[in-house]
């Protein structure tokens, strides 16, 4: 589906964005792993090289302009090309506003907003280029569309990803190249599980009561969203032949959100 194409996938060495590394892979992406832990990243690289595929680790803060723009040359210098951004980088803390200090709403807007616009600029000066074209994917959440107790940064940071996404979807037009937000429902990942005692904490009830009426009581079926789950869905949306679906964001969440 994806031969021929490369692929950088940011916050790529856990998680999601490992899960989306490796389905790229196996479907033909050469695939950069950015990370801001960088032998995290080569161990993902070496195990999809070691499995046949080809992988690049690259180290990435992806708040700082220069690390982001040596990371995605280094890709383009590797592979000669960039086809897909999957910006995927992000982290999570949970505190009521009038407890949420200035500095971590900062530093959450910064990985997260800055992110996705740093290394969205930086894709497209190789993209843009004789109107070669290229796909930009952003992790968004649930959280793109609605608001939740005590996430007051991560929900205007996921809210945000919506806007540029479809600023990039008008301004990319005339170049080929597209943008997509996938908006996955809560995945049980260690993000996720760090959140289980955070919210317990500040909302006063059990763990098992956050995960049975926070995070999953809402779903159609008690299921948590899965990583391979959100990564079928990027790599549907990378292999798309067309602009037809280009600026829209897409809910993976077991019903947990409806559109």
């Amino acid at each position: 589906m994806l031969n021929g194409k490369v692929a950088l996938i940011t916050g790529a060495a856990s998680g999601i964005g490992k899960e989306i590394a490796l389905l790229y892979a196996r479907n033909g992406a050469s695939v950069a792993i950015a990370d801001i832990n960088q032998t995290a990243a080569q161990q993902t690289a070496d195990e999809i090289n070691a499995a046949g595929g080809r992988a690049l680790g690259v180290a990435m803060d992806v708040t700082r302009e220069d690390a982001v723009n040596a990371g995605t040359q280094a890709v383009v210098d590797a592979f000669g090309q960039l086809d897909i951004l999957v910006s995927n980088a992000g982290i999570q803390i949970v505190k009521p506003i009038v407890d949420y200090s200035f500095a971590d709403w900062k530093k959450m807007q910064a990985i997260h907003v800055d992110g996705a616009f740093l290394t969205t600029k930086a894709a497209l000066q190789h993209m843009y280029r004789d109107k070669r074209g290229g796909t930009v994917i952003y992790m968004g959440s649930v959280h793109s569309h609605e608001g939740s107790p005590l996430k007051s940064a991560y929900v205007a940071a996921k809210h945000a990803l919506l806007g540029l996404s479809r600023v990039l979807a008008k301004e990319g037009a005339e170049h080929n190249v597209r943008s997509h937000v996938i908006c996955p429902g809560f995945v049980r990942t260690p993000l996720v599980d760090k959140q289980i005692p955070e919210q317990a904490r500040e909302l006063g009830i059990s763990e098992e009561q956050v995960v049975r009426n926070v995070m999953l009581d809402r779903t159609v079926d008690g299921v948590f969203t899965t990583i391979d789950d959100v990564a079928q869905t990027a790599l549907f949306l990378a292999a798309f032949p067309s602009a037809a679906l280009t600026g829209q964001s897409f809910i993976v969440s077991h019903g947990w959100h409806m559109q």
